[in-house]
């Protein structure tokens, strides 16, 4: 039993190393790339429609629904990054029914990987929507003492999101193989279901997340106005 697919190792030469992380990372990016490919070359706005493009509209759908009620403005503007996720980790779960597959999120450097692209794209939509000088405002506020808290904070939600990701689906993993050693037979299906759903909910939550922290960077505090005195 492997604890990570960094363990497993296809090639090496020196230091250079083939593992399972990169290999299977690399597999689902393809299959992403050619599966939308494939199911967006013959898309119809007819009645008449194909069963794949009914699947795609309603994962579309919901996953602009769900950036709009974080509280994002113009859900479409986000939709490409934050669904990117959502799919990448919900694909690197839905594919561990696969033999001999291991997902890549269930190693800390995918995971690592993931949160520094939120990390990265949250202050570039802030920017984006607030300017430069409004975004590094907000580290400011309330007041200037605050700016090493929200530097701080900034580092720390981001290894909380890599942390939280790994954590959870290497567990799962771990669990599955301790009862495929005990009883390979009836639990081990059991949890690879309920492995599934679980997968699914940290796609969700991830992406949420992640939605989370670009619509606090994109929000545009509005100074109250002043009341006036009463006569």
């Amino acid at each position: 039993m492997h604890l990570s697919p960094d363990e497993i190792i296809f090639w090496q030469f020196g230091f250079l190393k083939l593992n399972a992380t990169i290999v299977f990372t690399w597999a689902l990016m393809l299959l992403l790339v050619v599966g939308s490919r494939l199911i967006t070359r013959h898309l119809s706005t007819d009645h008449t429609r194909s069963r794949w493009q009914n699947l795609l509209e309603i994962v579309v759908t919901g996953i602009e629904t769900q950036i709009a009620e974080v509280g994002l403005r113009h859900p479409r503007k986000y939709m490409g990054f934050l669904g990117t996720l959502f799919l990448f980790v919900a694909m690197a779960s839905l594919c561990t029914v696969i033999p001999g597959y291991e997902p890549p999120t269930g190693s800390l450097s995918t995971t690592a990987a993931l949160a520094l692209c939120v990390m990265v794209a949250v202050p570039l939509f802030g920017i984006e929507d607030q300017g430069v000088g409004g975004y590094l405002k907000t580290y400011l506020e309330p007041t200037a003492i605050m700016l090493p808290f929200n530097l701080i904070s900034e580092i720390s939600r981001t290894l909380a999101l890599a942390v939280r990701l790994f954590g959870n689906m290497m567990s799962g993993a771990m669990i599955i193989g301790i009862l495929l050693s005990i009883t390979p037979f009836i639990f081990p299906v059991v949890m690879t279901v309920l492995g599934l759903l679980t997968g699914m909910v940290q796609a969700y939550i991830f992406s949420i997340l992640a939605a989370v922290y670009i619509a606090a960077a994109t929000h545009v505090r509005k100074t109250q106005p002043a009341l006036a005195p009463k006569t």
